[in-house]
Parts: C-alpha cells; structure tokens; sequence
C-alpha cells in the first residue's frame, strides 16, 4: 500500500507517509484504519510526508468527498486540527495545492505546506531536524 501512517501518541502527532501513486480510495482506506485506530484522537497534528510520490489521482469531486470524511472526524467537538505537508518536490508541492484548496472555507482544519524537513518539522512544533529523528525518538519505533 502506498500509505502508511505511525501515531506518535505522547506527542499527539501522526505521522503519514504517501508514496508511488496516490488514490482516493487508498486514502479512504487508510484514514479509516487510522480513525479506528485505539490511539486515534480528534485534534492530533498531522504530518503529512509527500516526498516519494510520484503522481497522484486529479479529481477534485472524490478529493471533496474524501475530505468531508475526515472532517467529520477532525472536526470533533470544535477542536482544531493542524496539517503540514512536507512536499519538496514538484508533484509533491502539486498535490499538496490541491489538497489544502480543497480545505478552503472548511472551519476546524489548518492546513500548512513545506519544502524542507526542518521547515515541515517547525511548522508542525517538533524539535527535531528530520523525519528520521523524529521516527526514532524513543518511543516512535
């Protein structure tokens, strides 16, 4: 599968790792097993890393849908939730546009992208310079 995600529990963080060819129906799938995950919780920061993806599905209603999906499940009792994609590369950067326009007017979601590690790494309120820092933290493994 090209998703895969680790809750950082302690930290109240996910991480999620897309890679090769995204689709919304795989995004659907692993966003459930993430919401029904034990260590699920509304209001845990997201970080998203887009760097192995190579091309992604376009198309913009199922983008819609999906996200009113997670929403649903973000949203819950008014608690915000933040996002950042490290996307650093051009189809990367490209889906990520994509993904934070399809959140435009949507209340209880903040969205944020970044080109680098350590800029993805300090929008998200982690010390650490690189993913794999932080995967590695006692704990993440």
């Amino acid at each position: 599968m090209a998703i895969s995600f680790q809750i950082l529990a302690d930290r109240g963080l996910v991480y999620v790792r897309y890679g090769d060819h995204v689709n919304f129906g795989e995004t659907l799938e692993a966003f459930g097993r993430y919401a029904a995950h034990p260590d699920f919780a509304p209001g845990q920061r997201q970080l998203v890393d887009l760097s192995r993806v190579t091309s992604f599905e376009n198309n913009y209603p199922e983008l819609l849908k999906l996200q009113a999906r997670k929403l649903d499940d973000f949203a819950q009792q008014g608690i915000q939730t933040l996002l950042v994609y490290y996307a650093p590369t051009d189809i990367s950067f490209d889906m990520a546009r994509l993904v934070r326009r399809s959140w435009d007017g949507l209340e209880g979601v903040v969205i944020r992208v970044a080109q680098t590690e350590e800029q993805a790494l300090e929008m998200i309120g982690e010390r650490e310079r690189s993913m794999a820092d932080l995967l590695m933290q006692p704990g993440n493994r």
